[in-house]
């Protein structure tokens, strides 16, 4: 196998009426945990990276170790651009390989948004790359990107249509109640919203933020269809937690190898639970 766009899984998905899990990925690590858990329950499955993930592990390395990873698991992989903003840059990562991107113009006036969309898209399209675009802001942070609340806004029902009218968009990212990072207390998700976007548009919608939504909200908005749900702050901190406690028990270890795998094992029961959130196992 090798990397693909997400267009065809997420149309198979929107078709079945279940989600595609997107994992931000950071290291080789992480590749090497989602793909085989992907592998073993038989899902499809994004891997995600932001700006600051490609500058700390650059385009190429990314994009064979995920190469690599769809060849031994024979498993169909989506290297995805999270949150990417400057057109050169897109440019430099879709000739690199990469077939999934998500061009983020969110910040900027409705023409304006939809005019720089446009303009990922006819360059995307010529290498056969899947473009997801953003209308309404989710606020929190992802990546360098900080949204206050008070700067993020919903997606307007009535002009998602024409928003992927004329952009010509795979697939759109809404924003219903979700945020980027962990959530202080419960997410409280406009379900009306997102059955009216549902309604005026015929292309799979995106949730970002889905770390820490409960169960039952996720599957409900997969229900009024959501075809692909981002993941990454459960990630980082199950790993991370599992190192610190490792590190606690053995403060004389100096081997990755070793402290690396309690991270790893971490990670993978949050890359099941997801897939089983999703309702993505044995949809290959």
């Amino acid at each position: 196998m090798y990397l693909v766009s997400n267009r065809a899984m997420l149309i198979k998905a929107q078709q079945e009426g279940y989600a595609v899990p997107a994992f931000n990925v950071h290291n080789l690590e992480t590749v090497q945990v989602i793909a085989e858990t992907a592998a073993e329950m038989h899902s499809p499955v994004i891997m995600a990276g932001t700006t600051g993930t490609y500058k700390y592990a650059s385009p190429g390395y990314l994009v064979a170790i995920c190469e690599q990873a769809a060849r031994k698991y024979d498993l169909p992989i989506a290297l995805h651009l999270d949150h990417h903003e400057d057109l050169a840059d897109i440019e430099t990562k879709v000739k690199a390989g990469v077939r999934s991107v998500m061009i983020d113009a969110s910040r900027f006036p409705f023409e304006q948004n939809i005019e720089r969309v446009g303009q990922a898209v006819r360059l995307c399209h010529r290498y056969d790359a899947s473009v997801e675009a953003e209308l309404g802001r989710l606020g929190g942070q992802e990546d360098d990107i900080v949204v206050d609340e008070k700067e993020s806004f919903f997606t307007d029902p009535d002009k998602a249509g024409e928003f992927i009218l004329r952009t010509g968009i795979d697939s759109l990212a809404v924003a219903i109640g979700s945020a980027h990072g962990m959530y202080q207390g419960e997410p409280r998700l406009d379900f009306e919203r997102l059955a009216l976007i549902r309604d005026n548009v015929d292309i799979p919608l995106v949730l970002h933020g889905a770390s820490g939504i409960p169960e039952a909200m996720l599957r409900r908005a997969i229900e009024l269809g959501i075809c692909k749900v981002n993941v990454a702050t459960e990630l980082k901190i199950a790993f991370s937690d599992a190192v610190k406690a490792f590190f606690h028990e053995n403060p004389g270890s100096n081997d990755p190898r070793e402290y690396m795998e309690p991270g790893k094992k971490a990670m993978k029961e949050v890359v099941r639970d997801k897939i089983r959130m999703c309702g993505s196992a044995d949809r290959l």
